[in-house]
């Protein structure tokens, strides 16, 4: 089988390096690039953590571009006491040299998207879709080009973890996820549903450091400070490793389970607004426009991560 062409949309965020780490660890995907939004921390802090990611994995020639630096409509929103003020806290990794490469992001995933055959091209959102709605609204076309989408966003069992009803990545740009759902893509939607049952333990953190990597122990390093806002939250044993999930599915979807759904985004109402409304149980006639996953084998996830870090350097 040849590699699935895959790009990456990110706000790193711990969670998203060990994503980004995933994906350039995996023979399976070939990454066309790595497109960054503003979302855990600013645009100028993601852009540079992508850079960061893709140097500790020995792929400085990967392409990084810079994209959205606030969200369609509303203020931005970001998240330093989840991830520090530099969203990588806690790995220690250098200033990047590989270069940001020239153009807004936008105008690249149209131009990359419009080159690419018909459904060929699997897009993973691991922030907010800020970027994916505006290159949609730009170019329609671009829709046709694009095999799926696999996000990492939104809840509903689980509630929210920036307000009652919302998730982060998608509170933050509410109006550019109510764009996304509302199209004709395939939508794979990973809630805090399933992220939230599978938790990181303290044995599996130390033996990534235990790999003897600059990729081990940077992302133990990072995963150490990540998960202590977790836990203090929550109150569990450790914190759930939310963005992996999207590349975990694309490597072994076996390891998931799930429903299509009809799911619409609130963008009206301040108390609810950017709450993902998951028709679960079929309640109405909407169209079932998202597979929204709810189960997953929390061991073999880990072990697939574990294995596919210790391929890096």
């Amino acid at each position: 089988m040849p590699p699935r062409p895959i790009i990456i949309d990110t706000d790193p965020g711990q969670d998203d390096a060990i994503a980004i780490l995933l994906a350039l660890a995996s023979e399976e995907f070939e990454v066309l690039g790595i497109t960054t939004v503003a979302g855990n921390v600013p645009l100028r802090l993601t852009e540079a953590n992508a850079r960061r990611i893709c140097e500790l994995a020995g792929r400085p020639e990967m392409k990084v571009f810079a994209g959205c630096a606030r969200p369609l409509v509303r203020s931005l929103v970001t998240a330093e006491e989840v991830h520090g003020k530099t969203g990588l806290d806690g790995s220690n990794l250098p200033d990047p040299t590989m270069p940001l490469q020239d153009g807004h992001a936008v105008d690249w995933l149209v131009d990359t998207l419009r080159a690419a055959p018909p459904q060929s091209v699997t897009l993973c959102t691991l922030g907010p879709l800020t970027n994916i709605a505006a290159a949609m609204i730009k170019a329609p076309d671009i829709v046709g080009h694009i095999e799926q989408l696999v996000m990492m966003g939104g809840g509903f069992f689980e509630g929210g973890n920036v307000t009652p009803t919302a998730e982060f990545n998608i509170y933050v740009d509410p109006h550019a996820a109510q764009v996304v759902f509302s199209s004709d893509l395939k939508l794979v939607m990973h809630p805090l549903d399933v992220t939230h049952k599978a938790l990181m333990k303290r044995e599996w953190i130390d033996s990534l450091r235990a790999l003897g990597t600059r990729t081990g122990v940077a992302a133990a390093g990072m995963l150490d400070f990540y998960e202590r806002f977790d836990m203090e939250k929550y109150g569990e044993d450790g914190g759930p490793l939310h963005d992996p999930c999207v590349l975990a599915y694309l490597l072994q979807p076996d390891l998931f389970q799930g429903r299509d759904c009809n799911v619409q985004v609130e963008t009206g109402s301040e108390l609810t607004m950017g709450m993902t409304v998951v028709d679960w149980w079929g309640v109405t006639d909407g169209r079932r426009n998202c597979h929204v996953i709810n189960g997953i084998d929390a061991a073999g996830f880990y072990d697939l991560i574990r294995e596919r870090l210790a391929r890096l350097p």
